[in-house]
């Protein structure tokens, strides 16, 4: 295979000053990226992709989403309030009726939206506040089938709680040694901050013990004291798993006062703590019990990556009781996430690209990532010019390729339109329009 003429993202929203053609060998990883050359004749052999100067990149990177509870809104009810807590409520309902069937193809549903949409690296969290531990067995199965087109990491997610909920602790541990890849925590949700505390330090021991890492649900609460942020951060500088750490949501940042928040930018740079934001869900749930003027329920995303610390974008729910809509559109949760942290700059929307992409890879710890020699050949090519490009008009990948074979492919879309005092003309919203 070779793509021919594209815009080759190399991260951090940043673009090769020249288009390139990617050649991808037998084994289907990367063999050489070499110069374009418009007069150099195509090959005869071999698929051939036209890039056309189009944008050419690495997959999009899902950090942070809940399969196991993905299109189960509704079930048994509505969530009236839209809060958190009764989301949890909710669910909580809906995980006595859960089977192993159930679970695998509603994730594996989700997952063929992410694939076609460009998403080939997945971390999603599974509930493990269930004694059969079902959902996990499931996503499990899921992980396994997929795993020659699509990596999934599993969160061993204590949605009730560790400590505050009967066997926790245990549960944890059988979580893993039945398959989860990372060790998972909700410390504000325990009943006490003494027990949050202590479920981090249960969090941390398993995962050093294990040689996992840490991803922990963090102050996903509108309560300004709800600072399990600084233990996390200060558990992953003072044992072996920094920059194995993320916090995810920490909501109660957009409460915190400045000075507060001078010194955890500080902490959290030390550490090397990621930060998943996830728009979505919290712009939804979170400022609930305010009046006016109401918070918008979000991490501090411009001034955590101001002061150096990564921050990525995650879709999170998607059709569940904590967000009844998403399609798991990585574009759609960058887009939100520009006007959402007001990341309006034209440098911050690269960013903002960047954060479901490279940013979020970092936040998975995954190596040959990034479009080189030897690595993977999987991309995603998108008819855009840009990440400024694709974000503004949320184009649909034309083609997506997980190591060296086409795994999906969209055709442009084309509007017929009638204008007045002139002809019939298509209007192609697939190609740029500045």
């Amino acid at each position: 295979m070779i793509v021919r003429g594209a815009r080759l993202h190399t991260g951090r929203g940043e673009l090769a000053p020249s288009p390139v053609d990617v050649e991808v060998g037998e084994d289907g990883r990367i063999a050489r990226i070499v110069p374009y050359d418009d007069q150099k004749e195509p090959p005869a052999t071999g698929e051939l992709i036209e890039a056309h100067g189009r944008l050419l990149t690495a997959p999009f990177v899902e950090p942070h989403i809940h399969l196991d509870t993905a299109l189960t809104a509704g079930e048994p009810r509505w969530n009236a309030s839209g809060t958190l807590w009764e989301g949890i409520a909710c669910w909580s309902e809906r995980k006595r009726t859960l089977t192993r069937e159930d679970v695998v193809a509603r994730a594996t549903e989700v997952l063929r939206w992410q694939a076609a949409q460009g998403v080939l690296y997945v971390r999603t969290h599974c509930d493990v506040t269930d004694p059969g531990l079902t959902a996990l067995d499931a996503l499990t199965e899921v992980r396994d089938r997929v795993r020659d087109v699509m990596a999934v990491q599993i969160v061993a997610f204590p949605q009730e709680g560790i400590v505050s909920f009967p066997g926790g602790d245990q549960l944890m541990r059988a979580a893993v040694a039945r398959g989860a890849d990372v060790v998972g925590a909700i410390p504000h949700f325990e009943d006490t901050r003494e027990d949050g505390v202590a479920s981090l330090h249960l969090a941390f021991s398993l995962a050093e013990e294990q040689g996992l890492r840490v991803d922990a649900h963090c102050d996903e609460i509108d309560d300004e004291q709800s600072r399990f942020v600084e233990v996390l951060a200060a558990l992953a500088l003072r044992t072996g798993l920094r920059g194995r750490v993320t916090a995810s949501h920490t909501t109660a940042m957009g409460s915190y006062n400045g000075a507060y928040s001078y010194k955890l930018q500080r902490l959290l740079r030390r550490s090397g703590v990621h930060l998943v934001c996830n728009p979505f869900a919290n712009l939804a749930l979170q400022g609930r019990f305010d009046g006016y003027p109401k918070r918008r329920g979000l991490t501090q995303v411009k001034e955590m990556l101001g002061a150096g610390v990564n921050v990525a974008f995650g879709h999170d729910d998607v059709m569940d009781p904590w967000n009844p809509l998403g399609t798991a559109n990585p574009l759609q949760t960058a887009l939100t996430g520009v006007y959402a942290a007001q990341l309006t700059g034209a440098d911050e929307i690269a960013t903002a690209f960047s954060m479901v992409t490279d940013r979020a890879a970092e936040v998975l710890g995954l190596e040959d990532y990034a479009l080189a020699p030897g690595n993977w050949a999987s991309f995603v090519l998108l008819p855009a010019l840009s990440p400024y490009d694709a974000l503004r008009r949320q184009v649909r990948p034309s083609h997506v390729v997980s190591r060296g074979t086409l795994l999906a492919r969209t055709p442009p879309s084309t509007t017929h339109l009638t204008w007045p005092g002139e002809p019939a003309a298509e209007v192609d919203f697939s190609r740029p329009l500045l």
